[in-house]
């Protein structure tokens, strides 16, 4: 059998040229099947992960086999490929490497670029879940939508797009309506589309790209969402005529997520899928979402959330006040190179109060050094409040504070792992 970690961890993780070209050419291998399957596919700046768990999980309550495609993982490859919450197997994994390794050495020797990592990838969920004969495959995009390997679907059922921001510009583009332009690319002929309004500028993007390829649009509204009110460990709203919904996902921007997962409920029923409120209801109660404000330890506090771009930063600023406002709070940072840290860094400054542990994350290599961090932070912060730790250095410090404190690790999901573990690790040497 193949050691999957080491076969997967040999592709170019990053991206290439825009083209859906190596995805098209598996499809003509496998005829096309993904015209016999039943999709909802999810793009967006922030909020597709979360609206991923979300309707996965509505319609395993509704009784549906589902197929769940998502990134990043977290720990395992496997994580990204699940039918009804089970993970893929190394054994299959393993099965469907062998079986695509001619086509990828074949195309390899071809083409001028080889296949990436995330095109196999998708193509063996793909496989997987049509294989498995699942009711629905909840699709979530890599990076963009027009050019993005999930794109390759040719008839989802309903395209989802969750909230626009700045991230990945050099490939996306450098305004806010060029990046919806590409996630507007999802969008298909002859079928629906759901969006949570934004900006009249970004909102007539996705209106016009529906109108161009006769396609329904449902745009929720912020008057849509009623009766509002949180407590620690769910929030509550009414949507539209649906009342009494909780979910215990926190921030305000997840009762905006839940919201978009509601719509496209109402729309599987108008075409005949049928989903039941209770069901509506269950799913989103009790949703888990690994890495966002997930609190990883209690007494001390320890909360990971990978936030790494403007909005989600800014929405994490949001759910701390919410949440933790009253305590001591820690943030524990680790920037990926590519990510803009200095915006990053001059945000999270705005928190006058708090304490700053920049770090170099997991990877010297990946992420900006906690030195460079340091430098660009002290124009913000009395340097009496900035720390420069390495990770695990600053998850035993955060281990080891008081009660009062919130340690916040933040600023990638890659560390996810590697903070887990520590965790783990100390609690098992000290006894926690």
């Amino acid at each position: 059998m193949i050691d999957v970690e080491k076969y997967l961890n040999n592709f170019f993780k990053g991206t290439k040229n825009p083209s859906l070209e190596a995805m098209q050419y598996f499809m003509d291998n496998y005829d096309n099947f993904d015209k016999k399957m039943k999709f909802i596919h999810i793009a967006g700046t922030n909020g597709k992960g979360s609206c991923t768990e979300m309707i996965s999980n509505i319609l395993m309550k509704q009784g549906y086999k589902v197929g769940k495609f998502i990134s990043p993982h977290l720990i395992k490859y496997n994580e990204r490929i699940s039918i009804n919450g089970k993970e893929i197997s190394d054994g299959e994994m393993s099965n469907l490497i062998e079986e695509l390794k001619p086509q990828i050495e074949n195309y390899n020797k071809v083409e001028k670029v080889n296949i990436t990592l995330f095109e196999l990838e998708t193509i063996m969920a793909l496989l997987y879940f049509y294989r498995n004969n699942v009711d629905f495959v909840v699709l979530e995009t890599g990076l963009g939508g027009l050019y993005d390997c999930t794109n390759i679907i040719k008839e989802p059922i309903v395209s989802v797009i969750t909230s626009i921001g700045y991230d990945h510009m050099n490939i996306l583009g450098n305004t806010l309506q060029e990046i919806a332009y590409q996630k507007a690319g999802i969008i298909k002929k002859n079928s629906d589309t759901v969006i949570f309004e934004q900006t009249p500028e970004i909102d007539d993007i996705f209106i016009n790209e529906c109108k161009i390829k006769n396609n329904n649009i449902h745009i929720v509204k912020k008057m849509d969402i009623s009766n509002y009110k949180f407590d620690n460990k769910y929030q509550y709203f009414d949507y539209k005529e649906m009342k009494n919904l909780s979910i215990n996902l926190k921030g305000k921007v997840q009762v905006k997520n839940a919201s978009l997962c509601v719509e496209v409920m109402r729309v599987l029923n108008k075409y005949g899928y049928k989903v039941e409120m209770e069901n509506i209801q269950k799913g989103l109660t009790n949703v888990i979402h690994k890495g966002r404000m997930e609190e990883l330890n209690i007494n001390p506090t320890i909360v990971y959330d990978g936030a790494h771009n403007e909005s989600a930063i800014i929405n994490l600023k949001d759910m701390v006040k919410m949440y933790y406002n009253k305590l001591q709070r820690v943030y524990i940072i680790s920037i990926l190179n590519r990510k803009d840290y200095k915006k990053i860094l001059e945000l999270l400054s705005e928190d006058s109060n708090a304490i700053f542990v920049l770090t170099s994350g997991n990877d010297e290599e990946m992420y900006t050094s906690k030195e460079k961090l340091f430098e660009y932070m002290k124009k913000f912060v009395e340097i009496d409040k900035l720390y420069k730790k390495d990770l695990k250095g600053a998850i035993l410090d955060a281990m080891n504070s008081n009660n009062n404190n919130v340690n916040l690790i933040i600023g990638s999901f890659y560390t996810y792992s590697t903070v887990v573990d520590e965790i783990k690790k100390i609690k098992e040497e000290k006894k926690y």
